[in-house]
């Protein structure tokens, strides 16, 4: 270990697979290399669990840095690790990138497992959310001074230049057809049903004479086959080939051209485990306006009209009130594009995060 660098480890999902919370924990890790010595313990698969426990015992870190779970046997393994570090006396951060720990605790578990994760996060030296709103999940759990706000971030190779934007500004200017953007994976939670039928409503509008105004890109994964059977099912039962556009799992120079030829980003979501996806401030991050809920911390970054369209509780489902709503952004989409990219930097830059990590890190 190097002189006056403390040790840390890391404990927590990294890539593979790629998704908001792997990519945080690698984002930290490659960021913050050069301030701290880190070591990586990855937890992705549950069954090394006993190896991992026993890497965590052998470990000299100073501080201990632990991304935890949202589900019961997750929350298990959370805390037998926390328990180790408890046994080990050494500094314990938490970090929640979610929405859905608290109700999870409090709904889904017995009533000895919900008082070990009181006792478990009395006894953290920092636990760490995404989002002021968020705060309250660990209300009585966690003392409010050692209760931390970190936003998630857009990293810099999916953040449009200012040059970059004003070219994509003027482009769209001559554009007919606007290219609307679902990023993310194709769980029904997630909001794709209600996607596939704003491009119905299109189809709807188009065969009465009305003009061409969006076309619909669809891209992340499936985790099942019945999934995409269904996906596939409803372009084809509702004849929607020739207004959807399937990229399937997207990553790096893909995904960065992706973002930058769309106009319009759409996550319907109602999942419950949402915390502050990092898909919609990558859009932003890439001047788009934003269609979505006010699930969990999303209302928190995205202002119905300032930054686009935010839905209430059932809102979304009226797809032709919907589709009303997102074509009304058209004429204010300039503004919003600059109103969008200029938030990202300001409040969710890849600089930002690392800074706030590193701060706590440092005193915790």
């Amino acid at each position: 270990m190097e002189s006056g660098k403390r040790k840390i480890c890391l404990i927590g999902q990294f890539p593979p697979p790629v998704h908001g919370l792997s990519v945080a924990l690698q984002t930290l890790y490659d960021g913050l290399k050069d301030d701290f010595d880190f070591e990586k313990t990855d937890i992705t698969d549950n069954k090394k669990i006993l190896g991992n426990l026993f890497k965590i015992a052998k470990s000299r870190a100073d501080v201990f840095y632990l991304t935890i779970g949202q589900s019961r046997g997750g929350n298990l393994r959370d805390l037998a690790i926390l328990r180790l570090i408890a046994l080990k006396k050494k500094k314990c951060v938490v970090h929640l990138h979610g929405g859905y720990y608290r109700r999870l605790v409090e709904e889904e578990m017995s009533p000895r497992q919900k008082k070990s994760n009181f006792k478990a996060m009395s006894a953290v030296d920092a636990a760490i959310v995404l989002s002021p709103s968020l705060r309250p999940i660990f209300a009585g759990m966690v003392p409010p001074e050692r209760i931390f706000v970190v936003p998630n971030c857009v990293q810099n190779s999916f953040l449009e230049t200012e040059e970059g934007l004003r070219e994509k500004i003027a482009a769209r200017a001559k554009k007919e057809v606007l290219d609307v953007l679902y990023l993310s994976n194709f769980n029904p939670e997630k909001g794709y049903e209600r996607v596939l039928a704003l491009a119905k409503r299109e189809k709807e509008l188009c065969a009465g004479g009305a003009p061409r105004r969006f076309s619909f890109h669809f891209a992340g994964a499936f985790f099942s086959e019945e999934e995409e059977q269904k996906f596939f099912g409803i372009v084809r039962g509702d004849g929607l080939e020739d207004f959807i556009v399937f990229h399937g799992v997207v990553q790096g120079d893909e995904k960065a051209a992706l973002l930058r030829q769309c106009d319009i980003f759409i996550l319907l979501t109602r999942y419950p485990k949402e915390g502050q996806p990092v898909s919609i401030l990558e859009a932003m991050g890439n001047g788009m306006a934003v269609v979505t809920t006010d699930q969990a911390a999303i209302a928190d970054m995205v202002e119905d009209g300032a930054n686009g369209v935010v839905c209430r509780a059932g809102e979304e489902e009226d797809a032709a009130m919907l589709y009303a709503r997102m074509n009304a952004l058209v004429p204010a989409l300039a503004r919003i594009s600059l109103t969008n990219a200029a938030k990202v930097r300001e409040h969710y830059s890849e600089e930002k995060y690392l800074a706030a990590l590193r701060e706590i890190l440092q005193n915790v």
